[in-house]
């Protein structure tokens, strides 16, 4: 697979005067692809059926004659002001009632379908006229679903499509009313246009009508997808993407995917820092130029999961951004190293956000890889150097790994709706998951729920899938892998009742979870040999195989045959032992790799990279902070 990287450009922001030279610049600097489009409506289209497309004609040509690839996205997540006259009700409405106004993006309802009428009708006209121009060789649809927290929307819009949905889903007022356990407070509803949206109650609503409001919510951003997907489609060849974001989890990014050609995603290591890794303090300042070892690759195997093989990193940081809690400037080499992390995970292209930092807006604090005043910025010198090295690259070639990890849209919206202690989270339990394994050296496959074909695994993690169907109980039974399951998996029914025989609900796994507690953080418990559950345990009862406990001899994880069970969250001591005494059991290789370094295999090579700031020393010898290394696999340590 060929590698190449590129740009996003507005050539709306620039006088016109400037485009050829930028294009020549880019294509000097290595880059093959070119983002635009994604925001400007109003420049395509000022006033209501004035349609201006005569300056990105101009824009796609001189782009396209420089030897650029463009990318054109659908400006649809930028309505212009205009559109809030003709539909004001359009505007999605926050959960205390507030409608989110206009002065930024993303101010729309899924479910308005006003909206999204017009939005059909903007995207065929796209379609139309460039559907089969040479230069438009990828499509993005809209941008950033769920961005500045835009998925869920209490409109009357909202109310009117979720009453329809909920018809459809359960039939009859009486087969709801049963489902949701509606008797609990007289809650009972006479039919369905009585049911309203799940804000602003007295008190906690019924989980179960929350965990419905946001599957339905996740079924209308992939219906609006879906929609400009398929104008797009009737007019053009070329294959249409969506750029995802880091630990958005609000609506399921796997059904989206399945209409689309290619999963990106855009990906700001240092800006996820504070607000959505987890990150301790000390590990704030640890990587605070650097971003943290993990968090990329996690997301770079999940959207490789989401686009079925074909992934893209859309927007890559160049530079400080404007919107973090703090905002420091990379450490030199972290451009290159997280370019080249994401080839390692197969990554086709790797674009750059953006090309030249705007002086104006809100976005002016945002670097670009040029400067407001035209001169380099330093990461263009970076990405030469990427250029230069992708001449001399093996091609990647991404093998199946031994270990997949189970990652589920639904599960996190239960543990959401119902955490059950402050601060509990599904998508840190997989992602502590996902790190403990990472930093034993092994390759990692995400795979959605949906997976039945554990075939070629040696381990599989599956943590807290609330919901676990007969299905998968039965795949993960069936498989020669061993299957590593809790803490609450099956703890909850399809409509969030719990289950009964109580979870797992296995037959084949002689486990029974017959109470759960949440714990303070000073009530951690200590585990036999070092580390302890922090945060949720719970007591497990059964004859499997006692494979963990604590100090006072309570089971913590137990296994029969090949399904084992881990009822408990664990620290990083606790989680790293466990965790790699699985790995050590399933025959696989493991590395002891210093703090801050990572390793990454494809067929032909192992990537080395050094997220820490300071030189260290590995097996290959010293790497140098933000270096990266490829060695052949034929290589010896």
């Amino acid at each position: 697979m060929k590698r190449t990287l590129g740009t996003c450009y507005y050539p709306e922001h620039w006088p016109e005067e400037m485009w050829e030279a930028d294009a020549r610049r880019m294509v000097d600097a290595g880059l093959t692809w070119v983002r635009i489009g994604e925001f400007a409506w109003s420049r395509l289209e000022p006033k209501p059926g004035n349609l201006r497309f005569d300056w990105l004609d101009r824009a796609i040509s001189v782009l396209g004659e420089a030897g650029l690839k463009v990318v054109l996205g659908t400006p649809t997540a930028t309505p212009p002001r205009w559109m809030i006259t003709k539909y004001p009700d359009m505007l999605a409405v926050d959960m205390n009632g507030q409608p989110r106004k206009f002065g930024s993006r993303r101010h729309y309802c899924f479910s308005h379908e006003g909206y999204a009428e017009e939005c059909d009708r903007m995207v065929h006209l796209l379609a139309e006229r460039y559907g089969q121009n040479a230069h438009v060789a990828a499509w993005q649809a809209d941008n950033e679903y769920g961005c500045h927290d835009t998925t869920l929307s209490y409109s009357n819009a909202a109310r009117d499509a979720f009453r329809i949905w909920l018809k459809n889903r359960y039939g009859t007022i009486e087969a709801l009313n049963a489902a949701w356990g509606n008797v609990f407070w007289s809650m009972d509803y006479a039919a369905f246009d009585e049911i309203d949206l799940p804000n602003l109650t007295v008190t906690e609503p019924n989980p179960a009508h929350s965990l419905a409001f946001r599957r339905f919510t996740s079924d209308q951003v992939a219906r609006f997808n879906k929609r400009q997907v398929d104008i797009i489609r009737a007019h053009s060849s070329a294959p249409v993407s969506h750029n995802f974001m880091g630990r958005i989890t609000d609506f399921d990014h796997f059904k989206v995917g399945e209409d689309l050609d290619i999963a990106t995603w855009d990906s700001y290591p240092m800006g996820f820092l504070e607000d959505r890794v987890g990150a301790t303090s000390d590990q704030q300042r640890a990587y605070a130029r650097q971003g943290d070892p993990d968090f990329q690759a996690f997301h770079h195997d999940l959207y490789r999961a989401v686009g079925k093989g074909r992934w893209w990193v859309m927007e890559q940081q160049p530079g400080p951004v404007n919107w973090a809690p703090f905002n420091p400037i990379p450490l030199p080499g972290m451009v290159r190293l997280w370019t080249w992390e994401a080839f390692a995970h197969g990554a086709e292209v790797v674009s750059y956000f953006r090309w030249r930092q705007a002086p104006f807006a809100q976005e002016q604090m945002h670097a670009g890889l040029l400067r407001p005043d035209n001169a380099d910025a330093p990461a263009l010198e970076e990405v030469r150097q990427v250029r230069d090295e992708l001449e001399a690259a093996h091609d990647v070639s991404i093998p199946k790994a031994d270990v997949a990890l189970i990652f589920d849209y639904d599960a996190d919206f239960s543990w959401t709706v119902q955490p059950h202690g402050q601060g509990l989270s599904y998508f840190e339990i997989v992602f502590n998951t996902y790190r403990a394994l990472r930093k034993l050296g092994l390759n990692i496959d995400i795979l959605p729920a949906t997976t039945r074909d554990f075939s070629g695994r040696q381990l599989v993690f599956a943590p807290g899938l609330l919901h676990l169907p007969e299905s998968l109980k039965r795949a993960f039974v069936d498989t020669s892998a061993t299957i590593v399951l809790g803490p609450r998996t099956g703890a909850r029914g399809k409509d969030f009742e719990i289950s009964v025989p109580l979870p797992p609900g296995i037959l084949e796994l002689d486990v029974t979870v017959s109470r759960v507690e949440s714990l303070r953080p000073d009530m951690s418990l200590p585990l036999e040999g070092g580390g302890a559950v922090l945060g949720y345990f719970e007591e497990l009862e059964g004859a499997a195989e006692c494979l963990l406990r604590l100090s006072d001899q309570r089971p913590v994880a137990l296994q029969s045959e090949n399904l084992i069970y881990l009822g408990a969250l664990l620290d990083d001591v606790g989680l790293d032992r466990f965790v790699s005494r699985l790995a050590l059991e399933a025959g696989l290789e493991i590395h002891t790799l210093p703090d801050g370094v990572r390793i990454r295999e494809t067929e032909t090579t192992r990537f080395w990279f050094n997220y820490s700031a300071e030189r260290v020393q590995t097996p290959i010898g010293p790497l140098e902070p933000a270096g990266v290394f490829q060695q052949a696999l034929a290589d010896t340590f």
